[in-house]
């Protein structure tokens, strides 16, 4: 396995990345960094970590990349959200995190997981010149997102509930177990969390995180409006693919799911790769095939180490 840390912390300035819309918000970021070769980053879904990446990692490293991992605010190992993320704000975070690692004049392949696929998309919209290709997750569909409160309500509540669940000492007390019952749920097959027990009880015991995973969940709708609006404003120049996850053993295979990701697919003029048997966690079900798809996202070019995979 990848090595999952400890890693380093980089703060972003707060401001401007570029006149589009703020980089940052002056959170220190949790980052890992391994590797040489074109650069790959790699963004996991709501309130996972970077060592849900750790296979893919492992062997995008071993065919010849630089794999940027890093946390969102509020999740992992990273400092706490200090405001409700947008699809922009995210783009522009992961721009100044390349800035701030040097990467800034490199086109970059950017894999986002479940909601981290709107952030990937919005990067490869508002930043085409920096975007190798893009590789959507079993990434987050909303063909038509409505919300009922409006974003200010939503965001208030997230707050108050997490500071709520916080006090409550919920996160100490079923923080590892609500994590290692969604990972099995997210699984094919119910397969265990692969991941380090020390790790998951130093990130899922704390209040940052479920406030964190709150307050992007409450933005949720605002950032599938937002992606949809880029959509019909900016073009996407980078080639890109949509992977979704499929297990054709489960009680009930979730078709309709594959079919809205086919449908992602031919929206955006993208590549379409079914893995299975996967769950929503595919880079976990399915690594190799995740790294398959980063590989071979840019062309049909073969790895720089052959048999890598």
């Amino acid at each position: 396995m990848s090595r999952s840390g400890p890693g380093r912390f980089v703060r972003l300035p707060a401001g401007p990345a570029r006149s589009a819309g703020p980089a940052a918000d002056g959170v220190a970021l949790h980052v890992l960094v391994e590797g040489s070769g074109p650069p790959v980053v790699l963004s996991a879904g709501l309130a996972m970590a970077w060592f849900d990446w750790d296979p893919v990692a492992e062997l995008l490293v071993a065919a010849g990349r630089t794999v940027i991992r890093f946390d969102r605010p509020g999740h992992g190992l990273s400092a706490p959200a200090v405001r409700a993320p947008s699809a922009a704000g995210e783009a522009h975070r992961i721009a100044g995190l390349l800035d701030a690692l040097g990467l800034g004049a490199e086109r970059v392949t950017v894999a986002g997981h479940s909601i981290a696929a709107f952030h990937a998309e919005a990067f490869a919209r508002l930043y085409p010149e920096r975007t190798a290709a893009v590789v959507l997750v079993d990434g987050s569909v909303e063909e038509r997102p409505r919300t009922v409160l409006p974003a200010r309500v939503r965001t208030g509540a997230a707050r108050v509930l997490g500071r709520a669940v916080t006090a409550a000492g919920l996160p100490a007390a079923l923080g590892p177990w609500a994590r290692r019952t969604a990972v099995r749920a997210s699984r094919a097959g119910g397969a265990d969390d692969p991941a380090a027990r020390d790790l998951v009880r130093r990130c899922y015991r704390t209040g940052r995180l479920w406030r964190g995973a709150l307050l992007e969940n409450a933005a949720y709708p605002d950032t599938a409006a937002e992606v949809l609006a880029l959509r019909a404003e900016l073009p996407l120049t980078a080639p890109a693919t949509v992977l979704a996850g499929h297990d054709p053993g489960a009680r009930r295979p979730d078709l309709r799911w594959l079919a809205r990701q086919a449908a992602l697919a031919d929206a955006l003029g993208a590549r379409f790769v079914v893995a299975e048997p996967a769950g929503h966690l595919v880079m976990l079900d399915r690594p190799h095939q995740v790294a398959r798809a980063v590989l071979y996202a840019v062309g049909p070019e073969a790895p720089s180490t052959p048999g890598a995979l």
